[in-house]
């Protein structure tokens, strides 16, 4: 584990972990059934990194991006080929809403939204820059 660990509220864990495996290659580590059907608990890592999952509780106050009508949160995901797995991530049901670019930050860029609510950008790092070419860029993107 890392000392942060993006814990996911979903209306529909387990079909979460299905679309998180097939759009990102996500491994099923744990899994802990609840009263219903639902899930109280389960851990998929993704890469090197492992998600906490459960189903929504909206008696105990925990409510997904679907039920809270959106999220302000990115999970960021770093991987070998931005392009292949936001292609994956679309044809397994999520919503691309930035296509990959290359940013002035040296990474090649996408953001999709998956089919539970939660927001991703997902990345392949392609150039080191420095602090100055990274200015650069951002001032010749229009961003500033």
């Amino acid at each position: 584990m890392h000392a942060v660990t993006p814990h996911l509220i979903c209306a529909g864990a387990a079909q979460a972990i299905d679309f998180y495996a097939q759009a990102f290659g996500a491994v099923e580590l744990a899994r802990l059934p609840g009263p219903g059907g639902k899930l109280m608990h389960a851990m998929v890592k993704i890469g090197d990194s492992t998600v906490m999952l459960a189903d929504e509780s909206p008696d105990w106050g925990i409510l997904g991006p679907a039920s809270l009508k959106g999220s302000p949160v990115f999970i960021h995901l770093y991987v070998e080929d931005v392009d292949a797995t936001v292609a994956r991530a679309v044809a397994a049901g999520a919503k691309l809403t930035l296509p990959a670019t290359d940013m002035f930050w040296g990474d090649r860029y996408a953001q999709v939204e998956d089919p539970f609510g939660h927001r991703w950008s997902v990345a392949t790092h392609v150039a080191d820059l420095s602090p100055e070419e990274i200015q650069a860029g951002m001032a010749k993107s229009g961003c500033v």
